[in-house]
C-alpha cells in the first residue's frame, strides 16, 4: 500500500495532540499544550478547552477518512507515530462516557462486572485505525487503566492549593511513570517492581491516595469472555500493620501453616497469598514493624518470594507494595529502627501527603470546599447554605488559625460535631490555640526572655507546620534545638 505523508499544518497539529496524549493531566504542560492546540487563552475554563481540543482531533480525523487516509499502515516514520497517538486520543475520548458509567457500577457493587457492553466499538475502532488484536486489547485496558486513574485522583483528593496540585501530579506519574510513552510501550505489565512509599502526618488522607493507585493498576481484558480479567474493586487490598501484635503481623502478612505456632488450628493466607497478580497491597504505618518483618519484606521486594510462618514453600508474589506512615523515618533510621535497604528498595515512588494546614495557608477557600465535600458524603447532597453554617460554626469555636492536628480526619469529625450540637472542639493538643497574640502580648507586655520566646515561638511554628525539620528549617537551627524548644515549654 502506497504510504501517505500528511501536509506541514496537519504534521504540526498531530505532534501537538501526541505531547499533549502523553503529559500528565494534572500538569501546567498539558493545560499550557491544550491551550497551544486550541489558540484558547489560558483563562478559558478547563472544560471547555477539552472539549475543543477534542472537537479538533475528531475534525482533523475526519478529513484524512474523507480522503482514504486513516489507518496506521498508511504512514510511515514520524508522520504514523504522530498519527497513531492522534487516533488513540480520539477513541479514548469517544470512551470517556461509557468507561465512567462502569467505574461507577463496579464500584457500587463491588463485584465483577460482566461482559463490558462498549467493548466490541472500542476494538473495532482501534482495529479501523490499523492496531492488530493485541496491541488493540492491551490499549483498551491501558484507556480504562487512564481512566480509572484519573476518576480516583480528581475526585477524591480534592483541592485546588499548590501542595495538592502537586500531588495529583506525583500520583499519576506513579502510576503511569513520568512518560507515558515509556510506559505503555514496556512497562505496562512490570509496574509491581515499582513500590511507592507515602509520607504524611496521621489523617491526611495517605490511605486515600494510596487506594488512587492500588485501583488504578493495568488490568487485562479478555477478548474471549469480553470482559477484564477482575474488578478493580478487589485489586486494592489494605492491612494496619499497627493494630496488629509483633507475634501476629507476619502472620497477617505471610500466612501461616497449621501448627506453626499454639493457636493456629489451621492454615492461614496472609495478605500477599490474597493479593492478585494484578493488585496492590498497601502496608499502612510501615515504621511500627520490627527489623526481622523488614528483612522478610525486603527479600519479597527484591527476589517477589516468600514463605509462610512455620513452612518451607516459596511463593511469588506478583501485586504491587504500597507503604506509608507518619514517623520520621530518618529518626529511625538513624537509631537502627529501619534499615537503609529497606528503605532504598521501598521508595521508588516518595510522595508526601500535605498537611491540612498547607493546604489552607496555600489556598483558603479549600477549607470551605472540604466541608463541602464532607457534607456531601454524609448528606448525599449538595447544600451550600449548610455548609456556610458549618464553616461559620467551626471558625467561631475554633478561629482562622486553628493548627488542624488532625488533618483532613479530624476536620470531617468536626463537621459531624456540628451538625449535632451546633459547636466544635478542638483537640487538646493544639491548646492554647492562639498562640500567635499570646506571643504578641507578652513581648508588648516586655514580659519575655529570650529563651521563653524562642520556646514559644517554636511551638507556634510546630503547630503550623507539623514537624521538627520544618522549625529548624525556618528558624535556622538544628533539628535537635528545635525540638528541645518545642518541648521546652
Amino acid at each position: 500500500m502506497k504510504t501517505h505523508k500528511l501536509s506541514r499544518p496537519q504534521h504540526s497539529f498531530f505532534s501537538l495532540v501526541a505531547r499533549a496524549s502523553w503529559s500528565n493531566p494534572f500538569s501546567d504542560q498539558r493545560n499550557q499544550l491544550d491551550c497551544e492546540i486550541t489558540s484558547m487563552p489560558r483563562s478559558t475554563s478547563r472544560r471547555k478547552v477539552i472539549e475543543r481540543v477534542i472537537s479538533l482531533v475528531s475534525g482533523n480525523l475526519a478529513e484524512l477518512d474523507r480522503g482514504g487516509h486513516a489507518s496506521l499502515d498508511q504512514f510511515s516514520g514520524d508522520d504514523r507515530r504522530v498519527f497513531g497517538y492522534a487516533a488513540l486520543f480520539d477513541i479514548y475520548h469517544r470512551l470517556v462516557g461509557q468507561m465512567d458509567a462502569l467505574i461507577e457500577q463496579q464500584a457500587a457493587s463491588g463485584e465483577p462486572v460482566g461482559r463490558v457492553t462498549f467493548a466490541h466499538e472500542a476494538l473495532a475502532s482501534l482495529s479501523k485505525r490499523g492496531y492488530d488484536e493485541p496491541s488493540a486489547l492491551r490499549y483498551f485496558a491501558i484507556f480504562y487503566q487512564m481512566r480509572r486513574a484519573f476518576y480516583f485522583i480528581e475526585r477524591t483528593l480534592l483541592g485546588g492549593s499548590p501542595c495538592m496540585k502537586s500531588l495529583r501530579r506525583s500520583l499519576w506519574d506513579n502510576v503511569f511513570t513520568h512518560d507515558i510513552r515509556w510506559y505503555e510501550t514496556v512497562l505496562w505489565n512490570r509496574m509491581e517492581d515499582f513500590s511507592t512509599l507515602l509520607l504524611g502526618e496521621t489523617g491526611t488522607g495517605k490511605g486515600t491516595a494510596a487506594a488512587a493507585i492500588g485501583r488504578s493498576g493495568f488490568i487485562p481484558f479478555d477478548a474471549k469472555r469480553l470482559c477484564f480479567a477482575e474488578s478493580f474493586t478487589k485489586s486494592f487490598l489494605q492491612i494496619n500493620l499497627s493494630q496488629y501484635t509483633e507475634s501476629l503481623i507476619e502472620s497477617e502478612l505471610f500466612g501461616h501453616r497449621k501448627g506453626a505456632f499454639t493457636g493456629a488450628v489451621e492454615s492461614h493466607d496472609g495478605a500477599l497469598s490474597l493479593c492478585s497478580p494484578h493488585g496492590t497491597i498497601f502496608l499502612d504505618e510501615i515504621g511500627d514493624v520490627s527489623v526481622p518483618v523488614q528483612i522478610k519484606l525486603l527479600q519479597v521486594l527484591q527476589d517477589r518470594v516468600y514463605s509462610p510462618v512455620g513452612s518451607h514453600e516459596k511463593r511469588r508474589f506478583q501485586g504491587r507494595i504500597i507503604a506509608a506512615t507518619n514517623k520520621p523515618l530518618e529518626d529511625l533510621r538513624r537509631h537502627g529502627q529501619f534499615r537503609d535497604d529497606f528503605y532504598y528498595r521501598l521508595c521508588s515512588g516518595f510522595i508526601t501527603v500535605p498537611t491540612l494546614r498547607q493546604r489552607i495557608q496555600e489556598e483558603p477557600g479549600e477549607f470551605g470546599l472540604l466541608i463541602e465535600h464532607a457534607l456531601r458524603r454524609m448528606t448525599g447532597t449538595a447544600m451550600p447554605e449548610l455548609g456556610a453554617f458549618v464553616k461559620s460554626a467551626i471558625i467561631s469555636e475554633l478561629g482562622p488559625d486553628y493548627p488542624w492536628p488532625g488533618n483532613v480526619r479530624e476536620l470531617e469529625q468536626c463537621v459531624r460535631q456540628v451538625l449535632l450540637t451546633a459547636s466544635a472542639q478542638a483537640d487538646f493538643r493544639s491548646k492554647p490555640a492562639d498562640l500567635l497574640a499570646s506571643i504578641a502580648q507578652g513581648i508588648n507586655a516586655e514580659s519575655y526572655d529570650a529563651e521563653s520566646l524562642m520556646a514559644d515561638y517554636a511551638r507556634l511554628l510546630y503547630q503550623r507546620h507539623g514537624t521538627y525539620q520544618d522549625v529548624a528549617r525556618i528558624t535556622k537551627l538544628d533539628r535537635r534545638t528545635a525540638k528541645k524548644h518545642v518541648k521546652a515549654r
